[in-house]
């Protein structure tokens, strides 16, 4: 069956009716998901004028599919910039990140839980641009001292990222901070490579081929530095720091890091067609009867979509084994 290409794409009030090319990537791993929209300059040797219909802040929408499936959203964000490059019209986005992109009060905060913390700067956010978003945040553990100093909402979000090492990602309103791999999807999509994987650069590993050792460092609120370590030597050293509540078992947390990176199956990504639909957090069988010894559910750390007169495409980069 031939399968028709459709998209419904919006920037504020202005529909895109003619279309080069679409790219939205999305990741748990990052803190942000974008897309770039391509227009084609001119058409019938006439400019498309564009910056006196949109402006950037506009919201923004991209649904992508075929006539035979219909359309799903891959994306909703707001207009970052508005480029010129060549003969194209870019429209670069950003999801709701783009709403944090917003001063905070200067202040010093003591014994703060991160909970609250985040809460306290996503009401700011709420109040300055009149949205509504909320934090569901898996971490427990609570600051000695935070301090706000001519920052933006996104860079605490930078801060909290880079000492802790969640999954921070943006699902419609709601800002989801989980440890890397809690936050699991109650979908599973099959990637059959007999039937919809139409590219892939997936690697088998054995577990006892994988020369990993993980050292975790924290630094205690006596300011005295605790180092656990997990793995064998003579390979890759894995180097974290970590923020944890006072009593947390560092050895543990050692091992579930080394266990993330350490397993028989698949490493890599592959690439499907916009069907089926898959997301971040998502989990992924993959199926092979050439070796159904490897079939494996994977979790989803990051997808990306590719949408033009070639055709349609789904990259889906795997993270731990699940299953």
């Amino acid at each position: 069956m031939l399968y028709h290409m459709e998209y419904d794409i919006t920037v504020g009030a202005y529909k895109v009716h003619t279309l080069k090319s679409v790219t939205v990537k999305r990741s748990v791993e990052q803190l942000s998901d974008t897309a770039q929209i391509a227009m084609p300059g001119t058409l019938l040797n006439a400019a498309i004028e564009v910056e006196d219909k949109i402006k950037v802040g506009d919201p923004v929408k991209i649904q992508l599919g075929y006539k035979q499936t219909g359309l799903r959203t891959e994306f909703e964000g707001y207009l970052k910039a508005i480029k010129t490059e060549g003969s194209e019209i870019v429209l670069e986005c950003e999801d709701a990140l783009y709403m944090w992109r917003t001063a905070v009060k200067n202040e010093e905060m003591k014994t703060i839980s991160l909970q609250a913390l985040l809460n306290k700067v996503c009401q700011q956010v709420n109040q300055a641009r009149g949205t509504h978003y909320n934090v569901q945040c898996d971490y427990a553990y609570s600051y000695d001292k935070f301090v706000f100093s001519h920052a933006t909402a996104l860079d605490v979000l930078k801060k909290v990222q880079d000492e802790t090492k969640a999954n921070i990602y943006f699902d419609g309103e709601t800002l989801h901070l989980h440890p890397q791999y809690s936050e699991v999807s109650n979908d599973t999509i099959i990637y059959d490579y007999a039937i919809n994987v139409c590219a892939s650069n997936l690697k088998y590993v054995k577990k006892a081929d994988k020369n990993v050792k993980v050292v975790i460092e924290m630094t205690n609120a006596k300011g005295k530095k605790i180092k656990k370590e997990s793995g064998v030597d003579g390979g890759i050293v894995i180097k974290r720091g970590v923020t944890a509540a006072e009593g947390t078992d560092l050895q543990k947390v050692a091992e579930n890091e080394y266990n993330l990176w350490c397993y028989d199956g698949y490493e890599g990504s592959l690439t499907g067609w916009l069907v089926p639909y898959c997301k971040p957090t998502d989990k992924v069988e993959i199926r092979d009867s050439a070796y159904p010894q490897k079939t494996g559910t994977y979790y989803v750390v990051a997808t990306d979509v590719e949408f033009s007169e070639s055709g349609g495409r789904r990259k889906v980069t795997l993270g731990k084994r699940l299953g």
